[in-house]
């Protein structure tokens, strides 16, 4: 059976690359899986899709980054929680939900001018505008990362957005139903200790946090 193949639910499964695009874009963590020294392992980064790619960065002392790096088989899973899907019964109770886990080999990223620019791409896939508004990284800086690129191949996509699915019976009694929405916000940008006086909050992360 392939990797790809939903067993479990099939009918949430989605084939349009379109909404797996829409849900890299908004996940900022994705979990690697692999087998270290014959251990699975899911590690948790940062990533950020690029074109047809998902990209992610580490230290080149990390012997999972490493590992990844040679190529080895992994897996790549995102989530985004949407919503609770409130049933009459906590058996029917459930969420709303985009999953999709992509499977491949990752390729390292050598050459320091894609390596900047797969660097920057990530920086402002988490705040976007703020490359602009901060200094390039310096070589030392480069050789200490190690930037890997994902190609999305084979991948597979569960989308979860109903309403809850209760029998006749509990339909008819007394218990409340429906979704409640879950929505991701910034707070209030918080100055580092350390930050000089006179320099105002950077424009990038005013726009993120809405301010």
């Amino acid at each position: 059976m392939p990797k790809t193949t939903i067993t479990r639910l099939p009918d949430l499964g989605s084939t349009e690359r379109s909404e797996l695009d829409r849900l890299l874009d908004v996940s900022r963590v994705g979990h690697f899986g692999l087998l270290v020294e014959g251990h699975p392992v899911v590690i948790a980064t940062a990533i950020a899709r690029d074109g047809d790619s998902v990209l992610a960065h580490g230290s080149t002392g990390s012997s999972w980054m490493r590992l990844l790096g040679t190529g080895a088989p992994t897996s790549l899973a995102v989530t985004a929680l949407d919503g609770l899907v409130v049933a009459r019964s906590a058996f029917e109770s459930s969420m709303h939900y985009r999953s999709a886990v992509l499977f491949g080999r990752c390729q390292p990223i050598e050459a320091a001018s894609q390596k900047r620019a797969a660097l920057d791409v990530i920086t402002d896939a988490l705040i976007p505008g703020r490359v602009g508004e901060v200094r390039e990284p310096t070589a030392k800086e480069l050789a200490a990362t190690l930037v890997l690129r994902l190609p999305i191949g084979e991948w597979s996509l569960k989308v979860s957005a109903g309403w809850p699915d209760d029998p006749d019976d509990d339909v008819a009694g007394t218990a409340w139903a429906g979704v409640v929405p879950i929505e991701t916000r910034f707070g209030t940008p918080r100055p580092a200790p350390d930050l000089r006086r006179g320099i105002d909050t950077a424009e990038s992360v005013r726009r993120l946090a809405g301010a």
